[in-house]
């Protein structure tokens, strides 16, 4: 199977209520929206709950496209975490990683299909990511 995903996370206030939001299409191109809130939370783990709780949602072992505005995200499972893994889970500045249980799951999650990861610049032209976003800050709500 193949997916294109578009996630993003959204709080009022950092930390905060917060919400993520994400639109998935299979290989039909059929669209399915899903989004979520925490009450108290920080942006980052809401970005990173809406990748997770996307790649929850499909079959495992398929090929997936996400798609998001979040730098920490992309940076973080695209190259960051092979180093924090290395250092014990300890960043640059040999500190713990936050957020280390999420990047578990989406590590894993990631580890179950094959997983390719895009930056769109938020708040832009980009369609879906504006319409992730829109269903995030709904989630607040």
């Amino acid at each position: 199977m193949k997916y294109k995903i578009y996630t993003d996370g959204a709080c009022s206030g950092n930390p905060g209520p917060g919400g993520w939001g994400a639109v998935i299409f299979d290989h039909n191109d059929k669209q399915k929206n899903i989004s979520g809130s925490e009450k108290n939370t920080t942006n980052n783990r809401m970005e990173l709950l809406a990748a997770i709780m996307s790649l929850k949602k499909i079959k495992s072992n398929s090929k997936v496209v996400i798609f998001t505005d979040s730098t920490y995200v992309k940076n973080g499972i695209t190259e960051w975490m092979k180093n924090w893994k290395k250092n014990g889970w300890k960043n640059s500045n040999k500190r713990p990683v936050k957020n280390k249980d999420l990047w578990l799951k989406l590590d894993k999650l990631c580890e179950a299909n094959s997983v390719s990861w895009e930056w769109v610049k938020g708040h832009s032209t980009n369609e879906f990511n504006n319409l992730a976003d829109e269903l995030a800050t709904k989630a607040i709500k």
